[in-house]
């Protein structure tokens, strides 16, 4: 079997909005960010064999993550990426994750962002 380290599927600028800041105000109604994931897959892409079910599928990660952002209410942008690494490890067939998430916040910058990489603390071997 290949190493599927090998094969990423990046999901790039997922817009979304989510209830987000550290003064209480600023959470009261949500704001614009976008979400860069790159999904290493348990799977390499030769051992897919075309089939959809064997792989990750980036749509319902996209689905899943704006349900779970839509449902938190996190002071930090750190916190959000690292939960949501942790969600999507749990979630989905994903060995490894790396997450940008970009929030536009301040008047003379274009976005602050923080990235995140996690992986599966522990990997099966199949």
């Amino acid at each position: 079997m290949s190493d599927a380290l090998d094969s990423r599927i990046h999901i790039n600028q997922l817009e979304l909005m989510a209830c987000i800041g550290v003064p209480d105000k600023e959470r009261e109604n949500p704001q614009r960010l976008t979400i860069s994931l790159t999904l290493w897959p348990r799977r390499d892409g030769a051992d897919l064999n075309d089939d959809i079910t064997r792989t990750v599928n980036y749509a319902a990660v996209c689905a899943e993550t704006k349900k779970f952002v839509r449902d938190r209410r996190d002071r930090l942008i750190e916190t959000l990426a690292d939960a949501l690494a942790k969600h999507l490890l749990e979630v989905f067939e994903i060995r490894r994750i790396t997450i940008e998430l970009r929030k536009f916040i301040l008047p003379d910058v274009e976005f602050v962002s923080v990235t995140v990489t996690r992986q599966q603390s522990k990997l099966d071997t199949d």
